[in-house]
């Protein structure tokens, strides 16, 4: 269907005109959420989210989503729709409810994703609260995912098109959030979003998306946070899975499950880090094999509509961002909090600190954090 055709679809006539306050980081696809939700007849503001300052992750330049350019980017978007624009500083809650988890993870030897904090704390948390002072009723953001409601209930979808879904971030929503929430690039490709873009003259329409974690540009997580505590960690034994020493390590924190590359172990074949041992200050390496489990059990269990199931359900799991979701069997634990993943197959390289995200066909319907 023509991107002109899908946006005529979407437009409404509201008899009281809808507000939406709309989070835009500078880059394409929030513009493009902004446009779109002002095309569906919504009175909208643009804000950028001021997360941090260098000094906070040690960083020289600040060149990532709270950049001066991504801030002049957003505003001439805003301008271009002729609608108001506020940039919001939120560097001590940002430090406090992302950086200070993703650190501590880290220092008891988890692999954490700060992005699922940062959604739960931070875009539809604190920035709800902010557009209740605007007197906006929804949230909108440029996440490839969709909302729907059936019956009177809100539920969490993945994206259209699954190169650009998002949903795995978003599980930590709540149906109220939902309700109260919009992401109006799920129906679309990322093609067709630069397209819009392009036909609206943003001039952000061709720029370059982010990979990295806004606060980690280069991706080397153990530097920043040496920078970040001002220290280093102790070095200790490198092991085989039966206690033999292979050589020394730089510090857990810079070793996740799954590692290959960056040992400094020499070995006749290929070695994988499949453990690490916070009390005995070991990373342990073994074959591929070693790193394949059938089994997963997650912690902070969440369920999106708050309603817990009481027995097993057979659903399809994802756990890592990039992973494919596989069949699988979910048993919620007593207590609630807690839920054993049982896969069809085993999967590889479950990882401490990773989110298990558990899928109906197309809906989210929750996750926990891996323990193993």
């Amino acid at each position: 269907m023509p991107v002109e055709e899908m946006i005529k679809q979407d437009t409404v006539s509201a008899a009281g005109t809808p507000t939406a306050l709309i989070a835009m980081s500078g880059g394409v696809d929030s513009s493009v959420a902004a446009y779109l939700m002002q095309q569906k007849g919504y009175q909208i503001t643009g804000c950028t989210m001021r997360l941090y300052e260098n000094d906070m992750v040690g960083l020289d330049l600040l060149d990532t989503c709270c950049s001066k350019k991504d801030t002049e980017d957003a505003r001439s978007v805003c301008e271009g729709l002729g609608v108001p624009y506020h940039i919001f500083h939120y560097e001590e809650k940002f430090r406090e409810k992302v950086i200070e988890p993703l650190v501590d993870a880290y220092e008891r030897c988890e692999t954490p994703n700060p992005c699922i904090d940062c959604n739960r704390c931070m875009k539809f948390d604190a920035l709800y609260e902010k557009a209740r002072t605007f007197g906006c009723s929804k949230i909108v953001t440029g996440h490839y995912a969709r909302i729907e409601e059936k019956d009177g209930r809100f539920y969490l979808k993945k994206a259209v098109d699954p190169a650009k879904d998002q949903s795995y971030v978003l599980y930590q929503l709540t149906e109220d959030q939902l309700r109260r929430t919009a992401f109006p690039l799920g129906k679309y490709t990322k093609e067709e979003v630069r397209e819009i873009a392009e036909k609206q003259g943003f001039r952000n329409a061709e720029k370059k998306e982010s990979q990295d974690i806004c606060f980690v540009p280069d991706g080397d997580y153990a530097a920043m946070i040496c920078r970040y505590r001002n220290r280093t960690y102790p070095e200790g034994d490198i092991v085989d899975r039966d206690g033999n020493v292979l050589g020394r390590h730089k510090g857990l924190i810079h070793y996740t499950i799954g590692q290959r590359r960056g040992l400094g172990v020499p070995a006749d074949r290929r070695i994988y880090v499949t453990r690490l041992d916070p009390v005995k200050n070991q990373v342990i390496l073994s074959d591929e094999a070693d790193l394949f489990h059938k089994e997963v059990e997650v912690r902070d269990f969440h369920w999106i509509t708050g309603e817990i199931p009481e027995g097993e359900i057979r659903c399809k799991a994802r756990i890592r961002y990039r992973h494919k979701e596989q069949p699988a069997t979910l048993i919620p634990g007593p207590e609630g909090g807690r839920a054993r993943l049982i896969f069809d197959e085993p999967q590889r390289a479950a990882t401490p600190g990773q989110s298990a995200v558990f899928y109906l066909e197309d809906v989210v319907l929750g996750g926990g954090i891996i323990t193993l």
